[in-house]
Formats: structure tokens, C-alpha cells, sequence
């Protein structure tokens, strides 16, 4: 069962509001007398903030804009996919040509996916911005409004982490501006981004229910809060903040592996006992983009009228799995071949992809009836990538025979869906460091294949110039992709460009 956060009048009051660095883009191309129509049917702005159910609306706006095209679609797919050995562009190559430019590195300060993705990211972070300054003021049940804030802690964490990784120095908003200068801040370091990141994720953890019922399914999680601080911390290479906190997610029992890895991915199977946060998506006939996700629309299969086909994945990817793997098919849609579900995958025509994310995939037939896939939730974290940090934490800190255990089970998960389990994925067992880390590295590579943080992965691991560097990666510059050059002219200057852009 999910949860569907529905965008409302508040939503729709809060998100045309200030936006850090965004309140300009709205404005600008539209006329003084467009923007003065008033919103028929909506609650005044005037009388919100009062209520509880106004806390309520205002909380889930936060969830409902997860799910946005700038959240889930092209944006992510060029600032957090493309860039890695794992995925190109896909699509017919006449089709959004601009998508290219972050496979080979050649992209500038003025595509629009950089300016999608930063605007996405301080959307979201107004949303909780406007919850944390306003909510404290509303006379309500206490433990309510409480974790109504840290799920807002938690959601806007999420969004500068994305933010600090793909930009570095980034303006940090932590409070709705109210003056010109908080209206146009300066870019903060990214030891400061991380620090208020975790301080986020400190509180929520702190408050958040480690489970809900069924009406609340979808919500943050202390075990999410928990997740997310130690992939932060793993990034800040805190080896003893990851194990601390993929520790405890481990021993609260919440949470295990599901043992079917494709099926875990389909829509039966949401939030299911591995998910510890995944965006809620559902299709809703005639909303279009004001509820409905395009996550799988823009990866669906080009040729079974499934989707766009853009993002799909490499050769090299394909090369990293190890022979018998289930994963591999679990993970890669190929041509001519049938799906678990029964889909026959129709061969490519002239100029289309091969292959397909598969874990983006819904049916052929409820593709053709919900949006191209607008049922499907995004996956954002799974236990599976709490053990593998867990391992990579312990191997770090000189703990070799936790870090091998923590990787067995989630080798152990995918060898007994092998077609010979007494062969294929056999267990770790080197107890040399450099050796297990680069298992372990292997293990993230298949386990999360096409879930978006291939990229950033091994940029962290330090390797991307001997990985990327191939493709036209250059150290010194493409650690970071380029401040959009449409938030620099808005700030007057007051942002700087990263080097080498």
C-alpha cells in the first residue's frame, strides 16, 4: 500500500513563493497583471498557517513535489545518471540532443538541466523552509507538529545533499528570505552544506516513528533519517558515523532484504521490507504534471510504446556482472527477450536503444493505460545499500570479518535466485583491504545499477579519472557540474561559476 501525497491548494500557494534562488525565474517572461489573477478556489494565502490540517497540506506538498519532472525526469537523469560508465543517453539520436553533452563532458553553464535540477532542489527546500518557519507557530498536538518538522528536516536534508554533491558550493537557505540579501544569498562551503545536512538529519532521527501505519506509508522514517546521515557521512568519508548509523538500522530489526530481487522493483512490491524511503508515485487521470510522475515515462521502452527511452544503460554495465548473476536481467531490459511479466521486448528500430532500465519498468499494457508508467515509485534507499555501506564502513575501519558478512548477505540474496547457486556469486572471502574495497565497490555497482548514484560513487571513491576519464572526464573541473549560468545572471553576480566551466 503507498501513500499518495496529493498536490493541493497549498502546494500550489507555497511553490510560486520564494524559492531561495528561484523566486525571479517564476517572475520572469510573465507580465505584472498575469501574476496579480487571483487563483480561483484556493484558500487565501492569508488565512494558512493556522491549523493543523494547514500543517498537514503544507507536509505533504513537500512529499507531492518530490515526484516533479525536475525531481525524477531529465534533470536527475543528466546531473546524476549519464555522466557514468553505467548509462548513455538513449532514445533515437535525433531526440534530445542536449542530454549528450553530460555523457561526454562537454556541457555548459546555460543547458537547461542544470537550471531544472537546482530549481527542483530549492523548490523542495522552500517547501520545508515554509513548514519549519510556520508550523512551530500553530497551536496543534504537540508530538504531531513535531514530527511534521522532522519529516521537513529530513526531506530538505535529502535536497541539499543532492545539491552539494552535483554543485559544491551552493547558496544554503534555511529559512524562508524575508530580506533582499537572504533573497540573493552567497554560495556556503560544502563542510558547511554537510554540516547543516547532518544537523537535519540528527533531529529527525531523533523524532521520527520507526514505523507507521498503513494511512502513513511513504513518510520519512527514523531508519530513513539513519540511512541517509550515514551515505552522507560516507561521502565526508566518516567512516565511524556510517557504521555507527548503519549499525543501529541493522539492529532495529525494520528492515530486510526482499527476497526477489526483479519483483522488488515492480509495482505490486512498493514499499515493501527492504524499502526504507521511496518517492510515492500513482497515476491520476487528467492531472498530468501536477501529480503524475515521469520517472518511467521518460526511461520506458521506446518501441513497446512504454516510454521515451531515454537513460539506458551500457555495455559496461553489462560487462560488471559476473556470470549468472540474476541481477543482470533484472536489471537490463534487452531486446528480444521476455520479461518476468510476460512482455515480449520488441526488437529496436532504426536508431532506437537495445536496451532498457528495467528496474524503471512497468507492464507494456498498464504502460499504455496510466501515463507510460506514472504508478511506479522511485526507489531512494534500500536496506541493501545500508549492508554495503555497513561493509564498505567496516573494511575502512579495519573490521574485515563484519564488512565480509555484511556483504554476504546481500551476494547471498542474489545467488540463491541464481539458475546454479552452488556456483554462481560464490562468497567473499579475501581479507585483503584494497582487495574487499574494490568488492565491495563492485557489489554497489551491480546491486544499484541505474539508480542513480553510479556517478557520484565513484567520483567519491576518487576514481573517476581513471573510470571517466575515457568518456572525457577531467580532474580539477567535472567533480562538479557548472552553477546554471541562468541563477548566476539572476543573483547580479553574486554567484561564482566552478572552476573550469
Amino acid at each position: 500500500m503507498k501513500n499518495i501525497f496529493k498536490i493541493n491548494w497549498f502546494n500550489r500557494i507555497i511553490k510560486p513563493s520564494v524559492m531561495g534562488l528561484s523566486v525571479v525565474i517564476i517572475a520572469s517572461g510573465c507580465s505584472k497583471s498575469f501574476l496579480d489573477v487571483p487563483v480561483q478556489g484556493q484558500q487565501p494565502a492569508t488565512q494558512i498557517w493556522k491549523t493543523s490540517t494547514d500543517a498537514t497540506n503544507a507536509v505533504n506538498a513537500i512529499y507531492a513535489n518530490l515526484r516533479s519532472w525536475n525531481n525524477v525526469a531529465f534533470a536527475p537523469i543528466c546531473i546524476e545518471s549519464v555522466g557514468s560508465d553505467d548509462a548513455v543517453k538513449g532514445s533515437v539520436p535525433s531526440d534530445a540532443t542536449f542530454i549528450n553533452a553530460y555523457d561526454n563532458f562537454t556541457v555548459t553553464a546555460t543547458d537547461g538541466q542544470l537550471d531544472g535540477f537546482w530549481t527542483g532542489q530549492y523548490q523542495n527546500i522552500n517547501l520545508c523552509n515554509q513548514v519549519l518557519d510556520n508550523v512551530p507557530n500553530i497551536n496543534m498536538d504537540a508530538s504531531l507538529k513535531a514530527r511534521y518538522l522532522a519529516e521537513a528536516k529530513f526531506v530538505r536534508a535529502y535536497s541539499y545533499f543532492r545539491l552539494v554533491r552535483a554543485f559544491g558550493n551552493i547558496p544554503l537557505v534555511l529559512h524562508v528570505p524575508t530580506t533582499a540579501a537572504q533573497l540573493n544569498p552567497v554560495q556556503s562551503k560544502p563542510a558547511d552544506v554537510y554540516a547543516a545536512i547532518e544537523q537535519d538529519l540528527t533531529d529527525a532521527a531523533n523524532v521520527l516513528p520507526a514505523t507507521y501505519g498503513p494511512a502513513d506509508i511513504g513518510r520519512a522514517t527514523k531508519g530513513a533519517a539513519l540511512a541517509l546521515h550515514a551515505k552522507v557521512a560516507m561521502y565526508q568519508k566518516k567512516w565511524s558515523d556510517v557504521k555507527t548509523y548503519t549499525d543501529q538500522i541493522i539492529a532495529s530489526g525494520v528492515y530486510s532484504l526482499f527476497p526477489n530481487y526483479y519483483q522488488m522493483f515492480r509495482i505490486p512490491n512498493e514499499n515493501c521490507s527492504e524499502s526504507i524511503f521511496e518517492i510515492q508515485c500513482n497515476y491520476v487521470a487528467g492531472n498530468g504534471g501536477l501529480s503524475n510522475s515521469q520517472y518511467s515515462q521518460v526511461q520506458g521502452n521506446r518501441d513497446a510504446n512504454a516510454g521515451w527511452g531515454f537513460n539506458v544503460p551500457t555495455q559496461s554495465l553489462v560487462n560488471e556482472f559476473e556470470p549468472g548473476d540474476p541481477r543482470l536481467n533484472a536489471t537490463i531490459m534487452f531486446a528480444g527477450t521476455t520479461t518476468p511479466d510476460g512482455d515480449v521486448v520488441p526488437l529496436p528500430q532504426a536508431g532506437a536503444p537495445s536496451m532498457y532500465n528495467m528496474k524503471a519498468y512497468v507492464p507494456f499494457a498498464l504502460a499504455l493505460v496510466d501515463n507510460q508508467g506514472a504508478d511506479q515509485n522511485v526507489r531512494v534507499i534500500r536496506y541493501a545499500e545500508v549492508l554495503l555501506m555497513n561493509a564498505e564502513a567496516n573494511n575502512e575501519l579495519g573490521n574485515t570479518s563484519a564488512a565480509l558478512a555484511s556483504l554476504e548477505q546481500v551476494r547471498a540474496r542474489a545467488r540463491a535466485q541464481s539458475a546454479n547457486p552452488s556456483i554462481d556469486l560464490p562468497p567473499v572471502t579475501t581479507t585483503d583491504q584494497n582487495a574487499l574495497r574494490n568488492a565491495i565497490w563492485h557489489e554497489r555497482r551491480v546491486e544499484l545499477a541505474m539508480e542513480f548514484d553510479r556517478y557520484f560513487d565513484v567520483i567519491r571513491q576518487g576514481r573517476a579519472a581513471t573510470v571517466f576519464g575515457p568518456l572525457g572526464w577531467k580532474a580539477g573541473k567535472n567533480e562538479v557540474w557548472p552553477i546554471p549560468q541562468n541563477q548566476i545572471d539572476i543573483s547580479g553576480g553574486v554567484l561564482v561559476q566552478n572552476p573550469g566551466y
